[in-house]
């Protein structure tokens, strides 16, 4: 038997990871006539916005990075990234290899957070946000309220597991840093407000 449930939030990954390719995927079990139809052209945006639908976003616009970096072998790395704050207090943060779903995260996910611990430490500094005497929000506070999506596409993934829930590539943790820590800090010094809503939420949390 097939669990429409399991093939179905599968199937809705790939429509994510894929939709800006063009991917549409049609779900339908014809013992019970129930169908689905997954189609996101606006990809990692979509599932970002699947994420927050019943939760209030901090900030309006969902922050995307794609980039594509060079590892020490010469070999493309494609490193893709989407989030959004919201007014919960869970960190809600799926990533992916080659589109398949690291459930246990790895090198990529330990990256992307240090890329992102990195980036809003430097923006409270550069926007004199911490006062005198206050203790600096730690990584979890910066993550507090975060939907985000990860997905790195390389040649040569090594995967801790047989079954690839967590990846083991120890290069990918400092190319996700780098990127996160460039495009993103880039992506906060064009608007200042969502660094500002980002930050308040996490000296909030620290406190």
């Amino acid at each position: 038997e097939f669990g429409y449930a399991v093939l179905a939030k599968r199937l809705r990954e790939v429509a994510f990871l894929m939709g800006k390719v063009g991917v549409r995927i049609h779900l339908r079990e014809e013992t019970t006539g129930r169908e689905d139809e997954y189609w996101y052209p606006n990809g990692l945006e979509d599932f970002i916005r699947f994420l927050n639908a019943n939760k209030e976003p901090i900030h309006p616009k969902i922050l995307t990075i794609d980039a594509e970096v060079p590892d020490s072998h010469g070999s493309p790395v494609q490193i893709e990234c989407a989030l959004q704050y919201n007014d919960g207090y869970r960190e809600d943060v799926y990533c992916f290899v080659n589109n398949i779903n690291t459930t246990e995260g790895g090198t990529h996910l330990s990256g992307f957070r240090s890329g992102l611990t990195r980036v809003l430490n430097n923006f409270a500094k550069k926007e004199s946000l911490l006062k005198p005497n206050e203790v600096a929000p730690a990584g979890e506070d910066f993550r507090e309220g975060l939907a985000a999506v990860i997905s790195v596409k390389l040649a040569e993934p090594q995967f801790e597991s047989q079954t690839k829930i967590k990846l083991g590539n120890r290069e990918v943790e400092g190319l996700v840093a780098s990127v996160i820590n460039d495009k993103l800090g880039a992506i906060l010094e064009e608007n200042p407000a969502t660094g500002r809503a980002i930050l308040n939420k996490a000296l909030l949390a620290a406190r």
